[in-house]
């Protein structure tokens, strides 16, 4: 008993330095930031006068943040769905026992060894539309050169795509990852079900639709939550890749925060902003972690 004592006193003091500093370093600028959302601190030097929920009502009357929700909305859709599909397709086709497969597999997961703010930088080159001193550049180059330029475009320089060119570079990134996911529940479904399903007749295209697809249902909502909280955030690739653009067709909230908090010195909007973003995420994280502890318990 006393051994037991002693040990989980040294297990106590091993794990404090960290708690605390999550404490401090996390929840505790966390309850700051909310704490400022209120405040009318608009210089460096704080103003601790409290304005209530003005800070949020100017927030959404602002037509940048506006723009900022709905491409968020769609950066968010169009990255969880592309993302979800090529990734399952390639889990699919290396799963099919292919020769080559380690190389496959390392080259899908290559650009996760990269930082939002390389893929950013070399999507920007990729994405150049050109002009008519340079001719055409990147992709449109490409195009071009293979009798395709009627698609020639401008990409993130046209109003029209603007974030849907940063969705082609983030899908670029994270399909290799969701591709291992779905690869790993793939290789975790026993082989005799799929055995049997085709002893009974079924097509392979009813195999992965009534088989493999239901049973990967837990890899797909743990994709959809990673995805995401990452898209719902997402701040280097756009500062790298685009910045706010034309028209703020490629702004995100994080990026206005950022020039909210450190450019104009409206620390009090810029909380407010954070904010919004927390709750956004905590929206699509916390229901997760409630069904994960759900099911942890009934085990």
């Amino acid at each position: 008993m006393r051994h037991y004592k002693k040990y989980r006193f040294l297990s106590i003091l091993l794990i404090l330095p960290s708690a605390l500093s999550i404490l401090v370093f996390v929840y505790g600028f966390i309850g700051f930031t909310g704490m400022a959302s209120f405040l009318n601190w608009k210089k460096l030097k704080i103003d601790f006068t409290f304005v209530g929920f003005d800070n949020y009502a100017r927030l959404f009357q602002n037509e940048r943040f506006l723009i900022d929700l709905q491409n968020t909305f769609t950066f968010t859709l169009l990255f969880l769905i592309a993302t979800i599909v090529i990734g399952f397709l390639m889990a699919v086709a290396i799963d099919r026992n292919i020769k080559g497969e380690a190389i496959f597999r390392n080259i899908y997961l290559f650009p996760m060894a990269l930082s939002f703010i390389v893929t950013g930088v070399v999507w920007r080159w990729l994405l150049a539309p050109g002009n008519a001193d340079t001719g055409a550049l990147g992709v449109n180059l490409i195009l071009e050169n293979v009798g395709l330029g009627f698609l020639k475009n401008g990409w993130y320089t046209d109003p029209s795509i603007g974030i849907k060119a940063v969705v082609i570079a983030a899908v670029w990134q994270y399909a290799g990852y969701v591709m291992a996911l779905y690869l790993a529940g793939i290789r975790g479904i026993p082989v005799e079900l799929m055995e049997a399903a085709r002893l009974d007749g079924s097509s392979e295209f009813n195999i992965y639709r009534y088989i493999v697809l239901p049973m990967l249902r837990p890899v797909t909502l743990s994709a959809v939550i990673i995805l995401g909280h990452i898209s719902l955030k997402i701040f280097d690739l756009v500062v790298s890749m685009t910045g706010p653009g034309t028209g703020f067709s490629t702004d995100v909230p994080a990026l206005f925060m950022y020039d909210t908090t450190f450019r104009g010195n409206r620390f009090a909007e810029g909380s407010a902003i954070a904010v919004v973003l927390l709750l956004m995420v905590a929206v699509l994280v916390i229901p997760y972690l409630i069904n994960s502890s759900r099911s942890e318990v009934e085990r």
